[in-house]
């Protein structure tokens, strides 16, 4: 298997992974780019990044890869929107 195969293979572990731990997160995408891995997309807390990006590093141990995960907020806004 090549080296690309290899890195194909475990993008596709880790997608599954994240799809069925306690995380569930299925708003985050893994990419290769080139020889490096990006992983985008939005998560839920600060606790769940978390443990997203324990999950990335275990099973792409040893790859390039970086991340680009922001946490969504979800509550409405602190100010009140006056209409004309």
């Amino acid at each position: 298997m090549t080296a690309t195969g290899i890195t194909e293979y475990r993008i596709g572990r880790l997608r599954d992974r994240l799809a069925r731990e306690d995380t569930a997160e299925l708003g985050v995408h893994v990419e290769a780019h080139g020889a490096r891995v990006v992983v985008r997309g939005r998560v839920s807390d600060e606790e769940c990044r978390t443990a997203v990006l324990r999950i990335v590093g275990e099973e792409l141990a040893g790859l390039d890869w970086y991340d680009d995960l922001m946490v969504s907020h979800h509550r409405p806004p602190e100010y009140s929107e006056e209409l004309p």
